[in-house]
């Protein structure tokens, strides 16, 4: 079912903000290494809370912050942060 938070969506949503931080990494605009400084600690500290969620079973709770992690790529990416072009693991321009 759509609604239900199973172990392939979860392992799937690890993936993609995992492989995006990665190439987000990799693609910080010029002059703006500041800005994505504070994107990137964001987004390790909600993959991190994630990994601790599923550890102890909160399923919910590591799918939400997965997806709040994912939200402060596509930002950095829509705000001219990030120079990536990957409509698979971004919100791309």
């Amino acid at each position: 079912m759509d609604n239900e938070i199973t172990r392939k969506r979860l392992d799937r949503y690890f993936d993609l903000t995992s492989r995006g931080l990665v190439e987000v990494k990799e693609h910080v605009i010029s002059g703006k290494e500041s800005e994505a400084k504070e994107i990137i600690d964001m987004v390790a500290n909600y993959l991190s809370d994630a990994r601790h969620f599923e550890g102890e079973g909160k399923w919910v709770l590591a799918f939400a912050a997965l997806n709040y992690a994912h939200g402060w790529l596509d930002c950095g990416v829509r705000t001219g942060v990030f120079d990536v072009t990957d409509d698979q693991l971004f919100t791309v321009r």
